[in-house]
């Protein structure tokens, strides 16, 4: 038999959390992967100019980088923060060399963090989460020119509405969408995360949509796996484990014109406890058999 083709495979450096950029890259490439998708945090400790020579002297691309965002803040200080972080993120997706940064665009301003619980102080205008999805949209237009120079696209991602509270105050793929409309689809396009999004009843539509409008510019997978942890944020798995149908999802995905990578992306403790060379081959495994036959 053949090896499976992994070409288009990737391995996103959440999968293996605990392993450096170096072992990241040598897990990818030694399970016969084609790209990694990168974290910030990563980049940075690396620098983003070693990271981009560490990814391509392995044979690999990036297929993205995670994660600009947290467009919420309704104050001055918080916006011109949000602002200067996402240009710093823009240059860091050029500078490691993908178009694709992957913006998580942030929950309330009533919470105090991700995963935590309310500040003390804040008041009824910090929960209106139709004001804080018109921010996002403002937000978005003051970084799509600077983001046009450099050939980066923001990638919205829509998060499961167990997060719109903390992570995203977008939690469908039509949200996302229509987020992204008014701008070209060259510079502000959408991520299809099984994870957050399999359950939507509309995902067959808007995934053909977003094809039609062309913004498809992210596939990311893993499982949606019971019961949920005591931090939901990590209740994924391998593809195969859970309750997700990549059979269809995938086929939608590619029906929709998508050729791009397909990112594993896994958030779950026992997960991150394995070598990072096993979890790369069971991605590989994994996506051979449940992924790629549908695209």
């Amino acid at each position: 038999m053949s090896a499976a083709d992994l070409s288009r495979c990737s391995l996103n450096s959440a999968t293996v959390k605990h392993a450096s950029l170096t072992e990241l890259v040598d897990a990818a490439a030694a399970a016969g992967l084609g790209a990694v998708g990168l974290w910030r945090h990563q980049v940075q400790e690396a620098g983003a100019e070693q990271a981009a020579r560490a990814v391509a002297g392995a044979g690999l691309r990036v297929s993205s980088l995670c994660r600009g965002g947290f467009l919420t803040a309704a104050d001055e200080a918080g916006i011109a923060a949000a602002l200067e972080d996402n240009r710093r993120a823009i240059v860091e997706a050029a500078t490691v060399g993908t178009r694709e940064l992957i913006f998580v665009v942030g929950g309330l301003p009533a919470v105090s963090a991700p995963g935590q619980g309310p500040r003390p102080d804040a008041g009824p205008g910090d929960r209106d989460l139709v004001a804080a999805r018109a921010r996002v949209a403002d937000r978005i237009a003051d970084l799509v020119p600077f983001a046009a120079e450099h050939g980066v696209r923001i990638v919205l991602e829509a998060l499961h509405p167990m997060f719109a509270a903390d992570r995203a105050v977008i939690s469908t793929l039509g949200q996302a969408l229509d987020l992204a409309e008014p701008f070209p689809a060259e510079t502000v396009g959408v991520v299809v995360d099984t994870y957050h999004v399999w359950w939507d009843p509309q995902l067959r539509e808007q995934i053909a949509r977003a094809g039609r409008e062309g913004r498809l510019a992210s596939y990311q997978i893993c499982d949606w796996i019971l019961p949920l942890a005591a931090e939901p944020l990590n209740s994924r798995g391998h593809v195969g484990d859970g309750y997700v149908d990549f059979a269809a999802i995938s086929a939608w995905v590619s029906g929709a014109g998508y050729t791009g990578d397909v990112e594993t992306e896994i958030f779950n403790e026992e997960i991150w406890a394995d070598e990072p060379v096993a979890t790369a081959r069971t991605v590989g495994e994994r996506y051979a058999r449940y992924v790629r036959p549908y695209l």
